[in-house]
């Protein structure tokens, strides 16, 4: 006759992890990456967001975006739509395609309204019409810092 072996529950055997604790970053130490195929959209942004004390990378179009990502992981991606190369959705795809850049939010800039459904197929996160107000930019960066996203 075989003794019988007190069974452990499975969740008592394990050793729980502590919780993460999420620090929001600082602007400071925070890579905003702007994909525009405009230079005057890129410069523009980009002092909008230098004067916030954001670091800024600026691509010319997706496939630039994709090299640079590859080189230095932004905390998050500013997208224009219409772009030669790569455009923005088939950035943002390839963006939540890799399990390396998926956690990156995606903010795309469009005139066009009829997209929403188009944008958030393709995982974007934030679509903002133009013209945008600086505020409302900076205040989706803020809520992604805040939220440990990027």
């Amino acid at each position: 006759m075989e003794a019988a072996v007190p069974q452990q529950p499975a969740a008592a055997a394990a050793p729980v992890a502590p919780a993460r604790v999420i620090e929001p970053k600082a602007a400071a130490d925070t890579v905003v990456m702007i994909a525009d195929d405009s230079k005057v959209v890129r410069v523009k942004t980009n002092r909008l967001l230098v004067n916030n004390q954001f670091q800024v990378a600026m691509a010319e179009d997706g496939l630039d975006a994709m090299k640079q990502i590859a080189a230095r992981m932004p905390d998050v991606l500013i997208t224009d739509v219409e772009m030669p190369g790569m455009n923005g959705f088939e950035l943002t795809r390839h963006v939540r395609e890799n399990p390396l850049t998926a956690h990156i939010p995606v903010i795309m800039i469009s005139a066009e309204e009829s997209y929403q459904t188009k944008a958030a197929d393709a995982g974007v996160d934030v679509l903002l019409g133009k013209p945008y107000s600086d505020a409302v930019m900076l205040d989706h960066i803020q809520r992604f810092m805040r939220q440990g996203r990027g």
